[in-house]
């Protein structure tokens, strides 16, 4: 089970142990991590599930296009650390990945 560290909005980090196989998106869901809406429940239609990457980015493959075009309606929120959440699938190679949720924008 690979343990994924969540860097809050608010400056505290959430810690939780996610079932390989599942999405990033669907492991911060079950264990309630805040800032993960996930409107459209992994649709790849919303872009609600945005994290930035701080540490594991090389171990997923490149997004593909339809994850970056979402990316990119992210307007200015996009980093070179961006992702969707729902795109990445954990596996055991993912233990000690950490992930900032960014804030809210509105």
């Amino acid at each position: 089970m690979p343990r994924v560290t969540f860097l809050l909005p608010d400056g505290t980090a959430a810690t939780i142990e996610a079932n390989a196989g599942a999405s990033l998106m669907r492991a911060a869901v079950t264990n309630g991590i805040e800032g993960i809406e996930a409107e459209c429940g992994g649709a790849l239609a919303c872009g609600t599930c945005h994290v930035q990457v701080e540490r594991g980015l090389e171990t997923f493959p490149p997004p593909a296009s339809a994850e970056d075009d979402m990316l990119d309606a992210l307007a200015g929120e996009r980093t070179p650390l961006s992702r969707l959440s729902c795109q990445l699938i954990l596996t055991g190679e993912h233990d000690g990945l950490v992930v900032r949720v960014p804030p809210a924008q509105g």
